[in-house]
Protein backbone atom coordinates (compact mmCIF):
# COMPACT_ATOMS: atom_id res chain seq x y z
CA UNK A 1 0.00 0.00 0.00
CA UNK A 2 1.47 2.97 -0.79
CA UNK A 3 -0.48 6.33 -1.51
CA UNK A 4 -0.34 8.00 -4.73
CA UNK A 5 0.18 12.28 -5.78
CA UNK A 6 -3.70 13.08 -6.49
CA UNK A 7 -3.20 15.92 -8.78
CA UNK A 8 -5.53 18.13 -7.31
CA UNK A 9 -3.12 18.59 -4.54
CA UNK A 10 -0.38 20.37 -7.50
CA UNK A 11 -1.55 23.87 -6.27
CA UNK A 12 -2.14 22.76 -3.12
CA UNK A 13 -2.22 26.59 -0.56
CA UNK A 14 -0.18 25.69 2.87
CA UNK A 15 -0.51 28.20 6.43
CA UNK A 16 2.80 28.64 7.89
CA UNK A 17 1.88 30.92 10.78
CA UNK A 18 -0.95 32.48 8.71
CA UNK A 19 1.18 32.75 5.55
CA UNK A 20 -0.72 31.24 2.90
CA UNK A 21 1.44 30.23 0.32
CA UNK A 22 2.05 27.88 -2.56
CA UNK A 23 2.87 24.34 -1.64
CA UNK A 24 6.00 24.58 -3.93
CA UNK A 25 7.61 28.09 -1.95
CA UNK A 26 6.15 27.17 1.95
CA UNK A 27 9.21 26.36 3.97
CA UNK A 28 10.23 26.43 7.55
CA UNK A 29 13.65 27.91 9.51
CA UNK A 30 16.45 24.95 9.80
CA UNK A 31 16.28 26.76 13.36
CA UNK A 32 12.56 25.64 13.73
CA UNK A 33 12.17 23.06 16.50
CA UNK A 34 10.73 20.68 14.57
CA UNK A 35 13.97 20.23 11.86
CA UNK A 36 16.05 20.58 15.32
CA UNK A 37 14.59 17.45 17.31
CA UNK A 38 10.91 16.73 16.15
CA UNK A 39 9.78 18.66 18.57
CA UNK A 40 6.15 19.52 18.27
CA UNK A 41 2.92 18.14 18.07
CA UNK A 42 0.29 17.42 15.78
CA UNK A 43 -3.15 16.09 15.01
CA UNK A 44 -4.93 14.77 11.95
CA UNK A 45 -8.42 15.69 10.60
CA UNK A 46 -10.74 14.74 8.49
CA UNK A 47 -13.15 17.15 6.55
CA UNK A 48 -16.63 15.46 5.09
CA UNK A 49 -19.17 17.93 3.49
CA UNK A 50 -17.82 21.18 5.49
CA UNK A 51 -17.45 19.48 8.63
CA UNK A 52 -14.35 18.82 10.52
CA UNK A 53 -15.32 15.37 12.93
CA UNK A 54 -14.12 15.26 16.49
CA UNK A 55 -12.76 19.08 15.62
CA UNK A 56 -12.71 19.98 19.35
CA UNK A 57 -11.65 16.33 20.42
CA UNK A 58 -8.59 16.97 18.41
CA UNK A 59 -7.71 20.38 19.85
CA UNK A 60 -8.10 19.11 22.88
CA UNK A 61 -5.76 16.51 22.26
CA UNK A 62 -3.33 19.43 20.79
CA UNK A 63 -3.23 21.91 23.65
CA UNK A 64 -3.07 18.62 26.42
CA UNK A 65 0.32 17.20 24.50
CA UNK A 66 1.55 21.29 23.99
CA UNK A 67 1.36 21.61 27.81
CA UNK A 68 2.45 18.17 28.49
CA UNK A 69 5.99 19.63 26.58
CA UNK A 70 5.88 22.76 28.27
CA UNK A 71 5.57 24.75 24.71
CA UNK A 72 5.36 28.36 26.45
CA UNK A 73 2.68 30.19 24.12
CA UNK A 74 -0.09 27.67 22.42
CA UNK A 75 -2.62 29.54 20.51
CA UNK A 76 -6.29 30.25 21.10
CA UNK A 77 -8.24 27.51 19.80
CA UNK A 78 -10.19 30.36 18.09
CA UNK A 79 -7.59 31.35 16.01
CA UNK A 80 -6.68 28.02 14.93
CA UNK A 81 -10.02 27.13 13.99
CA UNK A 82 -10.04 30.43 12.28
CA UNK A 83 -6.97 29.65 10.57
CA UNK A 84 -8.09 25.69 9.22
CA UNK A 85 -11.15 27.75 7.97
CA UNK A 86 -8.54 30.09 5.78
CA UNK A 87 -6.95 27.14 4.27
CA UNK A 88 -9.82 25.64 3.50
CA UNK A 89 -11.19 28.53 2.17
CA UNK A 90 -7.78 29.48 -0.27
CA UNK A 91 -8.31 25.77 -1.46
CA UNK A 92 -11.61 25.66 -2.20
CA UNK A 93 -12.42 22.36 -0.49
CA UNK A 94 -15.23 20.90 0.81
CA UNK A 95 -15.32 17.33 1.21
CA UNK A 96 -12.76 14.33 1.46
CA UNK A 97 -9.84 16.21 3.25
CA UNK A 98 -7.64 15.55 5.53
CA UNK A 99 -5.74 18.07 6.98
CA UNK A 100 -2.14 17.82 8.95
CA UNK A 101 -2.33 20.17 11.92
CA UNK A 102 1.22 20.65 13.07
CA UNK A 103 2.31 22.88 16.13
CA UNK A 104 5.89 22.99 16.73
CA UNK A 105 7.93 24.87 20.02
CA UNK A 106 9.01 27.32 17.25
CA UNK A 107 12.47 29.34 16.10
CA UNK A 108 15.54 29.27 18.07
CA UNK A 109 17.83 31.87 18.13
CA UNK A 110 20.68 29.53 17.74
CA UNK A 111 20.69 25.60 17.33
CA UNK A 112 20.26 23.40 20.51
CA UNK A 113 17.94 21.30 22.10
CA UNK A 114 17.61 23.56 25.47
CA UNK A 115 13.98 25.60 25.30
CA UNK A 116 14.98 28.37 26.59
CA UNK A 117 16.95 29.14 23.13
CA UNK A 118 13.50 29.45 21.52
CA UNK A 119 11.70 32.73 22.01
CA UNK A 120 9.49 34.12 19.23
CA UNK A 121 6.86 31.70 20.18
CA UNK A 122 5.51 28.93 17.99
CA UNK A 123 4.82 27.59 14.23
CA UNK A 124 1.19 26.74 13.09
CA UNK A 125 1.47 24.66 10.56
CA UNK A 126 -1.66 23.50 8.69
CA UNK A 127 -1.53 21.40 5.46
CA UNK A 128 -5.15 20.32 4.06
CA UNK A 129 -4.81 17.86 0.63
CA UNK A 130 -7.70 16.20 -1.57
CA UNK A 131 -6.84 12.66 0.20
CA UNK A 132 -9.66 9.91 0.34
CA UNK A 133 -9.10 7.08 3.52
CA UNK A 134 -5.84 5.59 2.53
CA UNK A 135 -6.42 2.03 3.26
CA UNK A 136 -7.50 -0.77 0.62
CA UNK A 137 -11.13 -1.55 1.32
CA UNK A 138 -10.25 -5.15 0.33
CA UNK A 139 -7.78 -5.80 3.19
CA UNK A 140 -4.53 -4.90 4.71
CA UNK A 141 -1.57 -7.54 5.28
CA UNK A 142 0.37 -6.75 8.81
CA UNK A 143 3.94 -8.35 9.73
CA UNK A 144 4.61 -8.03 13.71
CA UNK A 145 7.86 -5.46 13.89
CA UNK A 146 10.18 -6.36 15.88
CA UNK A 147 10.30 -2.33 17.11
CA UNK A 148 8.71 -2.00 20.46
CA UNK A 149 6.48 1.04 21.58
CA UNK A 150 8.34 2.48 24.64
CA UNK A 151 6.47 2.59 27.55
CA UNK A 152 5.15 5.31 29.23
CA UNK A 153 8.17 5.98 32.22
CA UNK A 154 10.49 6.44 28.89
CA UNK A 155 8.25 8.77 26.51
CA UNK A 156 5.16 9.33 27.76
CA UNK A 157 2.50 7.84 24.82
CA UNK A 158 -0.07 10.36 25.43
CA UNK A 159 1.74 13.45 24.07
CA UNK A 160 0.83 13.15 20.89
CA UNK A 161 4.21 14.13 19.41
CA UNK A 162 6.13 14.52 15.77
CA UNK A 163 8.84 12.83 16.38
CA UNK A 164 7.62 9.79 14.82
CA UNK A 165 11.23 7.88 13.78
CA UNK A 166 9.88 4.40 16.27
CA UNK A 167 6.84 4.28 14.15
CA UNK A 168 9.19 4.44 10.66
CA UNK A 169 11.34 1.68 11.27
CA UNK A 170 8.65 -0.35 12.26
CA UNK A 171 6.86 1.15 8.70
CA UNK A 172 10.23 0.00 6.85
CA UNK A 173 10.29 -3.46 8.28
CA UNK A 174 6.57 -3.98 6.75
CA UNK A 175 7.69 -2.51 3.50
CA UNK A 176 10.52 -5.10 3.52
CA UNK A 177 8.49 -7.93 4.44
CA UNK A 178 5.57 -6.80 1.64
CA UNK A 179 3.29 -5.90 3.80
CA UNK A 180 0.86 -2.57 3.88
CA UNK A 181 1.58 -2.26 7.55
CA UNK A 182 3.33 -3.42 11.14
CA UNK A 183 1.93 -4.41 14.26
CA UNK A 184 3.72 -3.48 17.51
CA UNK A 185 4.49 -4.65 20.22
CA UNK A 186 5.32 -3.00 23.58
CA UNK A 187 8.20 -4.01 25.97
CA UNK A 188 5.78 -6.55 27.89
CA UNK A 189 5.30 -8.22 24.60
CA UNK A 190 1.62 -7.47 24.37
CA UNK A 191 -0.03 -5.40 21.35
CA UNK A 192 -0.03 -1.82 21.35
CA UNK A 193 -1.08 -0.42 17.81
CA UNK A 194 0.30 -0.91 14.06
CA UNK A 195 2.75 1.94 12.67
CA UNK A 196 -0.26 4.16 12.32
CA UNK A 197 -3.26 2.99 13.24
CA UNK A 198 -4.95 0.50 16.94
CA UNK A 199 -6.29 -2.62 16.45
CA UNK A 200 -9.19 -4.16 17.09
CA UNK A 201 -10.28 -7.86 17.12
CA UNK A 202 -14.00 -9.67 16.67
CA UNK A 203 -14.67 -13.71 18.03
CA UNK A 204 -17.66 -14.67 18.26
CA UNK A 205 -19.29 -11.55 18.15
CA UNK A 206 -17.19 -9.97 20.17
CA UNK A 207 -15.09 -7.07 20.12
CA UNK A 208 -11.64 -6.20 21.76
CA UNK A 209 -9.05 -4.12 21.59
CA UNK A 210 -5.60 -3.27 23.18
CA UNK A 211 -4.76 -0.95 26.25
CA UNK A 212 -3.64 2.36 25.11
CA UNK A 213 -0.49 2.16 27.68
CA UNK A 214 2.41 2.17 24.66
CA UNK A 215 0.34 4.22 22.19
CA UNK A 216 -1.61 7.53 21.88
CA UNK A 217 -5.74 7.49 22.84
CA UNK A 218 -6.91 7.33 19.42
CA UNK A 219 -10.04 9.40 18.79
CA UNK A 220 -11.20 6.83 15.70
CA UNK A 221 -10.94 4.01 18.48
CA UNK A 222 -13.00 6.11 20.85
CA UNK A 223 -15.60 6.64 18.46
CA UNK A 224 -15.91 2.74 17.80
CA UNK A 225 -15.90 1.97 21.50
CA UNK A 226 -18.16 4.47 21.35
CA UNK A 227 -20.68 2.81 18.80
CA UNK A 228 -20.37 -0.38 20.17
CA UNK A 229 -21.59 0.82 23.45
CA UNK A 230 -24.73 2.19 21.43
CA UNK A 231 -25.42 -0.80 19.55
CA UNK A 232 -24.93 -2.93 22.18
CA UNK A 233 -22.32 -4.54 21.10
CA UNK A 234 -19.95 -5.87 23.86
CA UNK A 235 -16.35 -4.29 23.47
CA UNK A 236 -13.44 -4.54 25.89
CA UNK A 237 -10.22 -2.64 26.54
CA UNK A 238 -7.93 -5.60 27.41
CA UNK A 239 -3.87 -7.11 27.21
CA UNK A 240 -3.73 -8.52 23.57
CA UNK A 241 -0.95 -11.19 22.75
CA UNK A 242 -0.58 -12.19 18.97
CA UNK A 243 -1.67 -15.25 19.60
CA UNK A 244 -5.28 -13.46 20.36
CA UNK A 245 -4.93 -12.26 16.72
CA UNK A 246 -4.09 -14.85 14.86
CA UNK A 247 -7.01 -16.86 16.49
CA UNK A 248 -9.38 -13.69 15.79
CA UNK A 249 -12.74 -14.02 13.36
CA UNK A 250 -12.04 -10.87 12.26
CA UNK A 251 -9.04 -8.03 12.70
CA UNK A 252 -9.56 -4.32 11.66
CA UNK A 253 -7.07 -0.84 12.27
CA UNK A 254 -8.79 2.62 13.18
CA UNK A 255 -7.17 6.08 12.33
CA UNK A 256 -8.55 9.37 11.16
CA UNK A 257 -6.81 8.97 7.50
CA UNK A 258 -7.76 5.53 7.10
CA UNK A 259 -10.61 5.39 8.98
CA UNK A 260 -11.43 1.69 9.84
CA UNK A 261 -9.75 -0.82 7.29
CA UNK A 262 -10.51 -4.58 8.03
CA UNK A 263 -6.99 -7.07 8.34
CA UNK A 264 -7.22 -10.34 6.07
CA UNK A 265 -3.34 -11.80 7.26
CA UNK A 266 -0.62 -10.83 9.38
CA UNK A 267 2.32 -13.30 9.82
CA UNK A 268 1.43 -15.15 7.10
CA UNK A 269 -1.48 -16.45 9.29
CA UNK A 270 -4.88 -15.79 7.48
CA UNK A 271 -7.29 -14.17 9.71
CA UNK A 272 -11.05 -15.74 9.86
CA UNK A 273 -11.76 -16.83 6.69
CA UNK A 274 -9.41 -13.85 4.45
CA UNK A 275 -12.27 -11.84 3.95
CA UNK A 276 -13.38 -8.32 5.37
CA UNK A 277 -16.01 -9.61 8.19
CA UNK A 278 -19.20 -8.82 8.89
CA UNK A 279 -19.20 -7.16 11.99
CA UNK A 280 -16.04 -4.81 10.43
CA UNK A 281 -18.50 -3.64 7.81
CA UNK A 282 -21.26 -3.10 9.91
CA UNK A 283 -19.02 -0.56 11.89
CA UNK A 284 -17.72 0.76 9.22
CA UNK A 285 -21.12 1.95 8.28
CA UNK A 286 -22.22 3.62 11.91
CA UNK A 287 -18.98 5.19 11.75
CA UNK A 288 -19.56 6.58 8.25
CA UNK A 289 -23.48 7.46 9.42
CA UNK A 290 -21.50 9.34 12.34
CA UNK A 291 -19.10 11.43 9.96
CA UNK A 292 -21.78 12.29 7.77
CA UNK A 293 -24.04 13.76 10.33
CA UNK A 294 -21.80 14.87 12.92
CA UNK A 295 -19.19 17.61 13.36
CA UNK A 296 -17.82 21.33 13.51
CA UNK A 297 -18.93 23.62 10.11
CA UNK A 298 -15.78 24.92 8.73
CA UNK A 299 -16.83 25.37 5.34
Amino acid sequence: MLQKFDERNRDLIVNINGQLIHRNKAGISPFDSAVQGGDAVWEGLRLYRGRIFKLHEHLDRLHTSATALSFPEIPPREKIIEEIKRTLAANKMQDGVHIRLTLTRGLKITSGMDPRLNQSGPTLIILAEHKAPVYAKTGLTLVTSKIRRPSPEILNCKIHHANLLNSILAKIEANNAGADDALMLDTRGFIAETNATHIFIVRKGNVATSHVLACPEGLTRATVIEICAAEKIRCIETDLLPVDVYGADEMFCTGTMGELAGVIKIDNRIIGDGNIGPMTKRLSELYAQRTGTEGVQVV
